[in-house]
């Protein structure tokens, strides 16, 4: 899955279902440490990657592992806080 999925919807996580209530959203959980401008990403081998758990309603959860697509760290900042929005 890269960001591009998640960006189009097409990775099918959706954090806020149309009609559902608030108990039944799915909720992404991030712990985001101010000092740690990378936080949430990772280099594997050149190529930046961005992961995080979503919570889901029924009470599982979900890891997420999703290629930014880039070996520049600055654009791989860009593209996590872009995926973070769209699933916030």
């Amino acid at each position: 899955m890269t960001y591009e999925d998640i960006l189009q919807g097409a990775a099918g996580i959706a954090a806020n279902d149309i009609g559902a209530s608030d108990d039944q959203k799915d909720r992404l959980a991030l712990r985001v440490d101010s000092a740690n401008p990378d936080h949430h990403l990772w280099n594997n081998r050149g190529t930046w990657w961005c992961h995080f758990t979503l919570h889901k309603a029924d009470y599982t959860a979900q890891r997420v592992r999703v290629s930014l697509k880039t070996r520049d760290q600055f654009e791989a900042r860009l593209r996590r806080d872009e995926v973070l929005a769209a699933i916030a």
